[in-house]
């Protein structure tokens, strides 16, 4: 008698070991161990003989590499919210699902948006490099390493959902005023939860709040989203924080109106080009005038867990014959 085949699960990274562990149980996984990006002749090449594959946003799974994939793949269950790196209209034309892991990274990073909007203001980053480089030798000084108060200052919510929402909860409980900018206005509860300010117009938002925080997607429509001409809209003590995507700032801009000194600083989790970093960013880093971290916006151990468990439910869900819970839909494109 034939012993059924186990579905051929391909994950392009490391994942941890509890995750990886139930993988291997339930499907023939193919595991990444050097945990290096797969190139793009070894993504073909997994695209090709997978029954599912997992990829990062450090896959490009793009029209290109999706035209050679082989008959079996008929899911891409993707380690991470944003799905921008996959091609997902072209996937769907081809019968392949894909799903996403939303809602688990929620907290950890609407905690590292709130964390860097503190690490701008009051110089964070600045100070803890001083007592190692020995560069205190003089001590405390009344007007030395001053920074913002937070506290009563306006903070302009770039995209409503998951995630600005918590964000919001935190800054409340700062003593920030709650503005945002969304492609659709929330519930009336959630508006009075958490006393925020509604604004249609995001060129009128951002004219008049304090500190900018990014955390929509990057769709086609958000690219650039906050471009030249919108940033030269804010204030120049004004301070933009992003844990998003890379995409949705344009990062030239933003970095040359920092220089020239008509905003007055950032805090960027993600880039443009990641894991490239612009020169100019990193220049200004040095000089204090930004903070730059290696997109950690997620990146703490429970929620990795808990991406993969999200993952492998996905998979055993979609292979039983069901919908998976996590499936993107053309209507969310």
């Amino acid at each position: 008698m034939s012993v059924k085949r186990k579905p051929l699960v391909v994950v392009t990274r490391r994942l941890p070991d509890v995750v990886e562990t139930r993988m291997r149980e339930l499907f023939d996984a193919r595991l990444n161990h050097d945990d290096k990006p797969l190139s793009g002749p070894a993504l073909a090449h997994a695209l090709q003989e997978a029954d599912v594959l997992v990829p990062t946003v450090t896959d490009e799974v793009d029209a290109s590499l999706l035209a050679q994939a082989g008959p079996n793949l008929r899911l891409i269950a993707n380690f991470g919210n944003g799905v921008d790196h996959i091609d997902v209209g072209v996937a769907l034309q081809r019968g392949i699902t894909v799903t996403n892991t939303p809602g688990v990274l929620t907290e950890d990073t609407a905690d590292m948006t709130m964390a860097l909007i503190l690490a701008v203001a009051r110089r964070v980053t600045e100070g803890a490099r001083i007592i190692p480089d020995d560069a205190w030798a003089s001590g405390w000084s009344p007007t030395w390493m001053l920074g913002r108060r937070i506290t009563g200052k306006r903070l302009g919510i770039v995209g409503m959902g998951r995630i600005g929402q918590a964000l919001a909860r935190r800054a409340k409980a700062f003593g920030l005023s709650i503005h945002y900018h969304n492609r659709r206005r929330v519930s009336g509860r959630i508006e009075g939860d958490l006393e925020a300010t509604y604004w249609e117009s995001l060129d009128q938002m951002l004219a008049r709040v304090d500190i900018v925080s990014v955390n929509c997607p990057h769709t086609p429509a958000t690219y650039h989203l906050l471009s030249a001409r919108r940033l030269k809209l804010l204030k120049p003590e004004a301070v933009v924080v992003n844990t998003a995507r890379g995409e949705v700032i344009d990062e030239t801009a933003l970095a040359r109106l920092i220089e020239v000194g008509d905003i007055a600083g950032a805090g960027l989790d993600v880039f443009e080009q990641e894991p490239a970093v612009s020169p100019r960013l990193v220049k200004l880093a040095r000089a204090g005038k930004v903070v730059l971290l290696p997109h950690m916006g997620s990146a703490t151990h429970e929620s990795r867990v808990d991406m993969g468990e999200k993952v492998i439910i996905n998979i055993k869900t979609f292979l039983d014959g069901h919908r998976p819970p996590d499936r993107i839909l053309p209507s969310m494109l």
